[in-house]
């Protein structure tokens, strides 16, 4: 599990560690972040918050991994793989800190990622769940190809979250990657 790491021209990308909690305690400590999630969390929230994306490796296989940006070595975000139980789809998705934003990180983190889900999990779709205000992300979900399905229903506690499915098929992916 803690050997599977992605890279891009300027990016890392790999499962979450216990060192990583300075970084994810700010990013859902952060208000404006977490302003279409459900709101900014305590420190210790967000511990659990990280616990139950590695324990998302332990049990599936996969998981958001932590962005690492390479010049710096800091810690920028999170992006990737999720389906916890009772989620509408299959997702790659995407969060960074404020300093990491307008720099195409979302978009390339998440562009490998879906590299991630077609090819090495063979997954055949993938969805972005993002609150249909979240016009960044919306941006982000266009720029990888991905259009709007339509409104979708989280489970628990996050059923009342207004939420939309952007998306496409891994034939649409390959197709846009192999495109001149």
């Amino acid at each position: 599990m803690d050997d599977i790491t992605l890279e891009t021209v300027r990016l890392i990308l790999r499962p979450p560690r216990q060192s990583d909690l300075y970084g994810w305690a700010r990013l859902h400590g952060d208000a404006d972040t977490m302003t279409y999630l459900g709101g900014a969390l305590p420190r210790s929230d967000a511990w659990r918050a990280m616990a139950m994306v590695r324990g998302s490796w332990s049990l599936l296989g996969f998981g958001p991994f932590c962005v690492i940006e390479k010049a710096s070595g800091e810690w920028v975000g999170r992006a990737g793989p999720w389906f916890p139980e009772g989620w509408p789809d299959r997702e790659v998705g995407w969060m960074f800190l404020e300093q990491a934003r307008g720099k195409g990180y979302a978009t390339e983190a998440a562009a490998a990622c879906l590299d991630f889900v077609f090819e090495t999990l063979g997954w055949e779709r993938v969805i972005h769940v993002i609150d249909p205000r979240n016009v960044a992300s919306h941006r982000v979900a266009q720029r990888l190809g991905s259009s709007l399905i339509g409104p979708v229903t989280l489970p628990g506690s996050r059923e009342a979250w207004p939420s939309e499915a952007w998306g496409q098929s891994r034939d649409q992916w390959r197709a846009r990657r192999q495109a001149p």
